[in-house]
């Protein structure tokens, strides 16, 4: 089980953003708002921030229709998520890992031709550890 270090913290103002960024679909914006946590953390905030981070890319890649972008950022997003607490900096990772796999295996199963034709309701949300 990864320690738990500093992911019981208090998620930070710009945590918060990127959450709402990428809740609303501004990945790219969520992407600009996490690389400036990423950039100076290390250890298991750094793949937190790092795995949300590619997240938000795989799925801007999607609605840009970049398969290769967007598939190959989902399967190493989850790997690093796997490193991460299931929870951290009031976030549920473990929720987020099982729905970026299930985003990525409906992007392999459709594939590239027919990625548009993605159930909006696979899209992964950012959400608080559940009680």
């Amino acid at each position: 089980m990864p320690e738990r270090g500093r992911c019981d913290d208090a998620p930070p103002p710009e945590l918060q953003k990127a959450i709402s960024e990428f809740n609303g679909g501004e990945w790219f914006e969520c992407h600009e708002t996490l690389e400036e946590l990423w950039v100076g953390e290390k250890g298991a905030l750094r793949d937190f921030y790092q795995g949300v981070l590619q997240v938000a890319v795989a799925l801007y890649h999607w609605r840009n229709g970049n398969f290769k972008g967007a598939e190959g950022l989902l399967g190493r997003a989850a790997d690093l998520l796997r490193r991460v607490p299931r929870s951290c900096l009031g976030v549920d990772v473990a929720r987020l890992v099982a729905e970026a796999d299930v985003l990525h295996e409906a992007l392999l199963f459709l594939g590239e031709e027919r990625m548009g034709e993605l159930d909006p309701a696979l899209i992964p949300k950012l959400h608080p550890p559940a009680p």
